[in-house]
This record gives structure tokens, sequence and C-alpha cells, in this order.
């Protein structure tokens, strides 16, 4: 042993100071490689004037008020409008749809002269851009100040359960954690002007076939994991008003159900301040004052709507004296109302300020730049078989064709907003290729060979009302078909708020974009993405089906019944109950598709770049964690492509120990960085306690169960690039 100690002696002397240098190397490697960044905690909506002093003035406005004054309070005027009191310096409040800006309801006086038409809610989500969505809201918000507007009918938020849903495309999309991220950040940059927000539609109005006629029959761990969270978030976040929805829930009308009012909404997530119907949707006085609800809009019946829609007895200010004088409702019933309101006014500050701000006005260019911003991250690259972008200076020729070449598609009903200095996709194109651009509306055999390349843009009109095909005309798939068939070059637009059927051409073109209704100036976008000028950064927030059978909603339309458009069924409250069973429970968009192997066209949270990003050393904080502490992680994302791009970081959790049926993974995390070709960024993520947790039916909370969970990261739900496993322990 001496004899070997002392021939390696001079070996370890001479290798001594590089060992010492490689361990304290390494030290210092692993040192700097668990420096974890935590996310900075979400700042929420704080009114000028908090609850317990706007409360304070309320009750003593209240002293005040005669009882038919206070009954009179809880009706809306004139069918936009809450009562006002110039004696106890209380304004009427105007309330004006919608979320993606303001709709202009021509019929009235003092009207904005315009406004913004923003890209549809369902397209900003497609952003996956936070900070965005605040933007966004913030400029709808000024332009309410601008005109008097001192409520916006607006972030909806209910989940895309069907694709036929006619209100999809004032939505979010299907993923609750997604929508909760974006609905945060919507309410907080609406009310820091002074503009209350409205979340809508409470709860569980995932169609709109029948709506007022429409059950929906759904269990409460469905209802707090799936339908609830983006409420919730926006209450967390500061939202003054909440709207109830025109469906049953469970066998009773949302707006006049006390289950769904003062439990869920109430109770479970703690809202306290103003709760309206959404127009003409409850039917029973009574129920109404005691369901917790505070204001029932419009308050008056509607001269074109039919007779059986007009009865006084549904309106609160016609019959809460009578049920009052009767005994079935208290003095304190009312008053609970009434004080609801007065709080809500006085907490945003509206009896010390006016509600319009004509400065804003000013403001408006910077408000079509949040437009084109909006539609320039929106757009998705579904598909690019080397097709795109198409060279400016080539030698190319574009043949544009299809329904939309010429005029900007959008959706109908309240969210609605024309918008002003329209740029087309024509417009847009020719802005940038000039004459290699040509619109032909119904192009020869002969035209479609001659061009380098066609781009056929299609796409659907969404109304609130009644619910729309899944499928596209047979018309619309015979043209694309015919085209493909023709030429190579093919790309397809479609415009549209919600999926759509495009198996029977989607292997036969070349390209595909999904644009959205893309408001006022978002198709100028469309073209910087065509050309390569902007580099597309969208991901779908839903999965796009094969055909509609494989959706979980699919057989909600009753047999022998058929979709219909206009609004005569929408009004006819005398139909039978529909009762639609969400039987699929929590498993919703690409919890189903995952859950039931089933493979979709397109992917939640898919989407193409003109760069390629490399995802590499994802690292966890921790080996473990307790039950309810925070879990810090980060991964390292390369741009190795040759253009600057913006990537969305995609994390998921899935339990591996449940006791309890979970979904095979959920979105718990996502980040959208800018990325310049050839960096790498490291993108670091938070995961919370309820990112580990399911609804416990049993103890009606959310519960996390010991037990090992992987962490998964992806550029999609189908397209997971790195993994780690967590154990979680007890407390």
């Amino acid at each position: 042993m001496k004899v070997i100690i002392f021939l390696i002696l001079p070996i370890m002397k001479r290798i001594t100071p590089f060992l010492v240098a490689f361990i304290l190397l390494g030290a210092c490697s692993q040192s700097n490689d668990q420096e974890f960044k935590t996310d900075t905690p979400f700042q929420p909506f704080q009114p000028p004037i908090n609850y317990n002093d706007a409360r304070a003035q309320a009750i003593k406005i209240l002293a005040q008020m005669t009882m038919d004054e206070r009954i009179s309070m809880i009706g809306g005027y004139n069918t936009f409008f809450t009562k006002g009191f110039e004696k106890f310096n209380v304004p009427a409040m105007y309330l004006s749809d919608a979320t993606q800006g303001v709709n202009i309801r021509s019929h009235l006086d003092d009207q904005l002269q315009k406004s913004v038409a923003f890209p549809s809610p369902i397209a900003l989500a497609s952003t996956w851009n936070k900070e965005l969505a605040g933007n966004y809201a913030k400029s709808i918000g000024e332009e309410c100040r601008a005109g008097e507007i001192a409520i916006l009918l607006g972030p909806g938020m209910n989940i895309y359960r069907i694709a036929q849903n006619g209100r999809n495309f004032e939505y979010f999309g299907e993923d609750p954690y997604l929508v909760a991220r974006m609905i945060e950040n919507y309410v907080v940059g609406m009310q820091s002007t002074g503009t209350m927000a409205t979340l809508k539609h409470f709860v569980a109005n995932n169609t709109d076939y029948k709506r007022r006629t429409s059950n929906s029959v759904v269990d409460k761990r469905t209802l707090h994991e799936i339908y609830l969270p983006a409420f919730e978030a926006g209450i967390d976040a500061g939202a003054m008003a909440v709207m109830t929805s025109y469906n049953l829930v469970n066998g009773e009308y949302a707006g006049q159900n006390k289950d769904v009012i003062t439990g869920l909404l109430r109770h479970d997530l703690g809202f306290k301040w103003l709760v309206m119907s959404d127009w003409w949707s409850v039917y029973d006085a009574e129920k109404v004052i005691k369901s917790g609800l505070d204001l029932d809009m419009p308050g008056e019946p509607r001269a074109e709507y039919p007779e059986y829609m007009k009865k006084e007895e549904f309106f609160l200010r016609f019959t809460a004296k009578p049920l009052l004088e009767e005994g079935k409702v208290q003095e304190e019933d009312i008053n609970r109302m009434v004080t609801n309101i007065l709080t809500t006014e006085i907490a945003m500050g509206l009896l010390e300020r006016p509600i319009k701000d004509s400065t804003y006005f000013d403001n408006f260019d910077q408000h079509v730049e949040v437009a084109l911003q909006t539609g320039r991250e929106s757009i998705v690259l579904l598909k690019n078989d080397h097709i795109l972008p198409i060279d400016t200076t080539g030698k190319i020729s574009i043949l544009l064709t299809g329904e939309y070449s010429n005029i900007i598609p959008h959706g109908g009903g309240a969210a609605e907003v024309a918008g002003y200095d329209h740029v087309t996709m024509l417009t847009a194109l020719k802005e940038i290729y000039g004459e290699k651009v040509t619109y032909i509306e119904n192009p020869t055999d002969e035209d479609i060979k001659t061009y380098s390349h066609v781009i056929y843009c299609t796409g659907t009109f969404d109304s609130e009302g009644w619910d729309k095909s899944f499928d596209f005309s047979e018309k619309i798939n015979t043209e694309i078909k015919h085209i493909a068939s023709l030429n190579k070059n093919t790309i397809v637009s479609v415009s549209s708020g919600s999926g759509m059927n495009m198996t029977a051409w989607n292997d036969e073109i070349a390209g595909l974009l999904y644009s959205w209704y893309p408001g006022q100036i978002g198709f100028k976008g469309f073209a910087e993405i065509i050309a390569g000028i902007t580099n597309p950064s969208a991901k779908l927030p839903i999965t796009i089906e094969k055909k509609f059978e494989d959706s979980p909603g699919y057989g909600y339309i009753p047999e022998g019944q058929e979709l219909y458009t206009g609004w005569d069924q929408d009004h006819r409250i005398i139909d039978p109950i529909n009762d639609i069973k969400y039987e699929e429970d929590i498993f919703v968009g690409y919890r189903w598709y995952e859950h039931k192997a089933i493979e979709p066209l397109y992917a939640f949270g898919f989407g193409l770049s003109y760069t390629k990003y490399e995802y590499s050393n994802l690292q966890l904080e921790n080996k473990s964690i307790k039950a309810g502490e925070n879990l810090n992680i980060k991964v390292d994302v390369k741009n190795t492509g040759t253009m600057d791009g913006k990537e969305i970081v995609q994390v998921y959790v899935r339990d591996l120990d449940s006791s309890v049926e979970r979904p095979t993974k959920e979105l718990k995390g996502f980040k959208k960085v800018s990325i310049a070709a050839g960096d790498k960024q490291t993108v670091y993520f938070t995961l919370s306690k309820r990112d580990f947790a399911y609804w416990d039916v049993e103890t009606e909370d959310w519960n996390i169960e010991p037990g090992q969970f992987e962490i998964l990261v992806g550029t999609a739900s189908n397209n997971i690039l790195a993994s780690a496993k967590i154990d979680v322990t007890n407390e």
C-alpha cells in the first residue's frame, strides 16, 4: 500500500490544481444551474374605494330611499341603462357590448361615432399572450370611457365544448387554465381605465341552440375543474360584475338559480359585487329576488318579442312590490340587491367622477395598433408544405379568390363590432405584392393553372342565438378540392369562430392558415405572414377534430331536430326543455381526445412557425415537494432557425398515482417568449398548489393526493419534448 501511495503521490500533486479547479467549476456550474426564478405574482385590480367603505356609503344612501325607489333600481331602464337618481348623486349607468370592442347602438342617442373592431376573443386566445390581452382590454376600456359607457358586457369566457356553438368566437377556447390567464389580464386591463368588466355567461352556457330551453346537466367536479376556473380567475383579478346565462343549470334557469348564484358564484368563488341577468332571461320574479341576483336586465318587455315573453310577472320592477305585500319576499331581499348595485358603483368611483372622458379619443390610433398586433399574433399557421412564405421579390403571381377576399368576416349578435378603415385581405396583399396579386371571384380552370399561387379564403358567419354546422357546404369543399387539383401551390385561409371540418381537402392543399375573425385590420397581419415579414407565432386554443362525431358534445341536438339560423327559435321559451348531459365530465377538448385515444386533425396548442426551436435541459428545483408547496421549473429553448420568432412554451402536469380518474395531462403553465435566430433563452415557471389538485366531491374542495407527478413541456398537447418526475408528499 505504501508503495502504491508513493507511486501515485507525484501524479496527484500534478493533477490536484486541475482537479480542484474542475471541482470548483463543477460546483459553480451546479450552483448557477440551480438558480430558479419564480413567477412575478399577478397583481389584481383594486377599486378606488374599498369594499367596506363603499358598502357603508351604499347603506347610507339606501336609508334615504323609498321602497319604490329601491325597487326601481333592481330592474334596467331603457333597455341598456340602470336607474340613476340625481338627488342621491347616483348616475345612470350605460351597459354596452362586448368583449372584442364597443358595439355602437346606432338607434340610441350620444353614441360613439366609431369604435375599433378588434380580432375576436378566440383570436386573442390564439396569441397566448397575456400582456397583449391586457392591452387589448385596456384599449376597449378607453373607448368605453370616451363613449360614456360605465360597464362593458364582457369578457365572455364560456368554455369551448363543441365546435358548433355559435358564440365560440366570443370566448377564449377549450382549456380552463389558458382561458383563466387571459381573462385575468383582460379584467385588469379593462378596469384600469375605470370601466367595469362583466364576466359572462355564468355558467355552463356552451351552446346557443335554443339556449333559453337548454338545460346543462353537469356535476360539481366538472363545474369546478372545467367551467368555473375562468370565472374564478376573473373574480380574483377584481372583476366588478357578473352576468348570468340564458340556459338552465341542473334544472333551473341560471339567472334565478340560488345554487348557481348564491352557491357557486357568491359562496364558492367569493364574488361580492354586482350580479346581473342576461337580457330577457329570467321568468320567475320571486326566485330571482331570492337567488342572489341584483339586477334584472333589461327590466322591461321588448315590443317585437312574442306575447309569451312580455308578461309583466317576468320583470322585477313590476312584481317586487306585490311580492313584498304578499310576504313572498322580504324587504331585506330588496335591500341586499340595491346595496350591491350601489356598492359596486361607489367602489368604482362613479359617484365622484364623470363616466365620460373625452381625452381617450386621442388614443384611438394606439388602439388600432393593438388590434393589428393581435392580428399578427393570432393567425395560426396549421400547414406549410414548403410553400410559405411567398417571396415578394420572386417571379410569382398570386390568384386570390373566395368569399372573404374583399370583405371583413365577422360574427353576429351583441358581439358584432363594425369598426372603420377596414383593411380587406385583397387590400392587405396588394399593399405588399402590388400587381402580383389578382382577385378573381370565379376563376376559370385556366386562371387557376396560370398563377404560381392560389389563396382561397373561406369561413363562416357565426352568431349568438343559433349554432352553426361543423361542416363546410359541399360547394366550398368541392371548390377547394378542384383548385388544389389544378394548382399544387394552393393555400387556404379559414375565417371562423371555431374549428371546422377540413378533412375532405386538408391533405390536398399546400398551406393552411386559421385567420378567425380578424377585426378591421387583422388581414394586414395575415399578408405580413404570407410574405414572411411577420413570423407566425399563434397556437390553437382549441382542438380541431376530424369529424363532429368525435366531439365530446356530439348528439346534443334532440332526435328529429336540426340546426337553424335566425332568432325565432331562440325566443321560443314555450318549447320543451332540452337536457344536455355533460356525460364526458372533466374530459373536454384535448382531455377528451387523449382519454378516448381519438386522433384530431389539429391538436390543442399546435401552430407552425417559419423557424425551429430546440428544447433542452428541463430542470425541477426539487426532487420532491410537500403537498401545497410551489415547484419552480426551467427549460432552455433555442431558436435553431434563421428567422427571429416567438415561441409559446407549454407546461402540462400528469398525475401518475391518482385514485380518481384524471386527464392524461392538463395545461398548467405557458409563456410566449421572443427568441432571435440562433439565440437560446431559459424559460421559468412556477407551479402552484392548484396545479396538482383535483376537485374532491366528498370534501367539496381542492385536493392533492400524495404520489408521483410528471411535468411535461412541449409545443402542443400532442408534442411533448421534455419531461421530469416529481414526488409530492403529505404536508
